[in-house]
This record gives C-alpha cells, structure tokens and sequence, in this order.
C-alpha cells in the first residue's frame, strides 16, 4: 500500500514537467531528494514504531508523544488531511483524466462522477481492500511500465551517455554559464528537482510512517526502517531515472508520449493511459488512508464520512485546471512536511539511540 502511494503519476508526468521546466539537471537534484529522503523516511518510520498506538499513527504519535505538543500534532494532521486531498488526490485525478481524454470521448463532468463512485467502493472496505488492489495493480503496470522505458532506451542507446552528461553538466549550470544565466538554471533546476522528487517519492512528508503503521509487525523499527527506505530508492532512483533517461534519449518535446512511441506505436495513448489509471489509483487509495487517519484524529469520528468526502473531491481534480491542482499540490506539500521535519530534527537522538 506505501510503495503504491509512492508510485503514483509523479513517476512518470512529475518527471516530464521537472524536466521541461528544469531542464535535464533538475533529475540530478530528484537523486539528490531521494538519497536524502531514505534517510528522513527511516527516520519517520522509527519514531513512529516506536510511539504509535492503536488510534494514533505515525508522526501525529511522534509528535504528540515524542515532542509532547498537541498543538503541532494537530497542525500536522490538519494539513496531511487537506496533502491527502491535493497530491494525493486531485493531482492523481487531474493527469488521469488528462490522459483518458486522448483515448476517450467523455465529458469530465461524467468522468468526475464515474471516479468518484469507483474510489468510494475501494477505499470503504479499509486497508484490507486497499492494499489488496494495491499489490494486484502495482506489479503488472510497474512492470509493463519498466519493459517500455527499458525498450525505448536501448533502441536510442547511442544518446545515453550524452544524456547522462546533460544531467551532471545541468545539474551545476555548466552549459548555462557560457550564457551568463548558471544562478537562476541551477536555482530553477534545484528547486524543480526536489519538489517533484518529494512529489514522487514522499519523504519527509509523513505520508510513509501513516501507512506502514497498518502492518501487523509494525513493532519492529528495523523492518519497517529499511522497507521504507527501498521504497523511496524504487520509486525515484530506479522508476524516475528510467522515465528521465527515456525521455531525453528520444522525445523532442520532452514528452513521455513522444519518447514511447517509436516503441508502442499507434497504442502509446492507450498504454500510457492504463498505466496511469493504475498508478494514480493506488496513489489515491493509499492517501486515502492517510487522510482518514488525520481525519479521526482531529474530529474523533470513524471513517465513513471522510470516505465520501475524500472521494468527492478527489474526483473533482477530472473537471479543475491541472495547473491549479499542482500548484495546491505543492503548497500542501510543505506544509505537511513543515511541522513532521520540526520533529524529526528535534528527536533525532531517539533514532540515532535506537
């Protein structure tokens, strides 16, 4: 269910638009987040294990326990539940539908409504049905995925070490420097790179230590530490340097649909809009779960009511502009991350004792 969460639309669109704005540097800033991120996400799931109990999870335990502050405890759970409807819902929605509507003639209203039926189905029968469709969706599409990325980097294998040079060489503004404009590349490539490496990957948000702790050997801090972190070098060293790598290898237009088409052809619309009904799915079914969390702790109620609401508006990201949606996306983003890092720089000495 994490590593489902994990790898949502991030890996393929979040990667697309870091490079188009960013150019090919900005990948080279997402290893940078992610290898950083494996750290804050073992970090996250310690504390959790450690303070966690039956109703209260994750760094909403470790912040209210360990730190002693209802206070910030609250604030965090305030903004993950308002995280789980924008990135972890109407973004996912958004590039979705954005891809339905190259394959098929619907209106978003009618779409909206569709999506918004299917995820109430999903997410009411709880973790169990979660993770269920979760661990039967996520394998065949990561691996479908991977065969395309993997076939379209071998038919342009002549351009990848030029590619991988562009993304060192962009990285620190070296071709920019011969135009007099390396601080504002460097500052535009870092800045993209991280934001959608924590777009794809989810460190340091709190999202990883919500759901791990619906494990049954959720006990041990080692297993749950060390799971996490795999997830986060899946996720972005290995899925997102794929989508990076076949997308400057081949597409002109910095396009994941240009780059797979010499490889799938006529289907690349189809294929590509599969893959991120899935992805986005389980993206969504697992934050789900997150906000639900977030949500009982704050109002002291179940589920129910958070399962209509959530999939009402998560639907709605099928009818909103994509730029409104990213830009709601990224603002939630650090805000939920804001108060969980306050934490763990502030009970790092637990996890280095542990």
């Amino acid at each position: 269910m994490s590593l489902g969460t994990a790898m949502g639309t991030g890996n393929i669109t979040g990667v697309a638009s870091a490079i188009r704005i960013g150019g090919a540097g900005a990948i080279f800033w997402m290893w940078i987040s992610a290898f950083l991120g494996m750290a804050l996400v073992y970090a996250e799931n310690c504390l959790s294990a450690k303070y966690s109990t039956e109703t209260i999870r994750g760094p909403i335990a470790y912040i209210r326990y360990g730190l002693g502050s209802t206070t910030l405890s609250g604030i965090f759970a305030f903004f993950c539940l308002c995280a789980s409807f924008g990135m972890g819902g109407m973004a996912q929605i958004s590039t979705l539908s954005e891809n339905l509507y190259k394959c098929v003639e619907i209106r978003p209203i009618l779409l909206s409504c569709f999506v918004c039926i299917i995820l109430y189905v999903i997410i009411k029968g709880g973790t169990e049905r979660i993770s269920g469709v979760a661990k039967i969706l996520l394998p065949l599409a990561t691996f479908v995925y991977t065969i395309i990325c993997v076939a379209t980097i071998i038919k342009n294998k002549q351009k990848l070490p030029f590619t991988f040079l562009d993304i060192f060489s962009e990285a620190f503004g070296l071709k920019q420097a011969m135009g007099g404009i390396t601080g504002y590349s460097v500052a535009k490539a870092v800045s993209v790179g991280i934001r959608r490496g924590i777009f794809s990957n989810e460190a340091g948000l709190g999202s990883s230590p919500l759901l791990h702790s619906a494990s049954e050997n959720y006990s041990s801090y080692k297993i749950q530490g060390m799971c996490s972190m795999l997830e986060v070098f899946i996720d972005t060293i290995l899925c997102c340097t794929l989508t990076a790598a076949a997308v400057l290898c081949s597409s002109v237009d910095m396009t994941v649909n240009s780059s797979f088409l010499p490889v799938t052809g006529a289907i690349t619309d189809i294929i590509l809009a599969l893959l991120m009904v899935i992805f986005a799915f389980c993206t969504v079914i697992g934050w789900s779960y997150c906000g639900s969390v977030a949500f009982c702790y704050l109002f002291g109620s179940n589920s129910k009511g958070f399962n209509i609401i959530f999939s009402l508006v998560a639907a709605s990201g099928a009818i909103l502009h994509s730029q409104t949606v990213w830009t709601i996306s990224d603002i939630f983003n650090g805000l939920m991350a804001f108060p969980n890092i306050i934490a763990l720089l502030l009970l790092v000495k637990q996890v280095s004792k542990e």
